[in-house]
């Protein structure tokens, strides 16, 4: 087993321990819209759909030095999720294609400014805020 996935298997039965984060842990949905053709003159749209994902993270807030008041807002929210606990939604059924937070998803409601990856890879850390 590699550092990464012990480092997975850790975080989530802290995740799953009543004693631990369990109760800071929620689970979120994400809808995207996907570009699916090309721009239509006729009718002035590009064709698109809908995809989501689901996951589950700990929402929490920035602390007082990250925010700017420009790029990050006193009221913007930071989720981090597991990497390995995202996945892609089609037709309301759950699959096994892992997936990722994308600048402009909306993640319960709020829209993702900006996606990092901590260096470990085990972790998303996602800047959401009310729009």
């Amino acid at each position: 087993m590699s550092l990464r996935d012990e480092l997975q298997a850790d975080i989530a039965e802290a995740f799953n321990d009543e004693d631990g984060l369990a109760d800071a842990v929620t689970v979120f949905s994400c809808t995207r819209e996907v570009v699916t053709g090309g721009y239509d003159p006729e009718t002035g749209t590009t064709p698109q759909t809908t995809i989501g994902y689901q996951g589950r993270g700990v929402f929490g807030g920035f602390r007082s030095f990250e925010i700017d008041g420009a790029r990050i807002l006193a009221t913007d929210t930071k989720l981090t999720a597991m990497q390995n606990e995202i996945w892609r939604v089609e037709n309301g059924e759950v699959t096994n294609t892992p997936d990722a937070p994308q600048v402009d998803d909306i993640i319960n409601g709020l829209t993702v400014m900006d996606v990092k990856q901590d260096p470990a890879r085990v972790a998303w850390t996602c800047q959401l805020r009310r729009t």
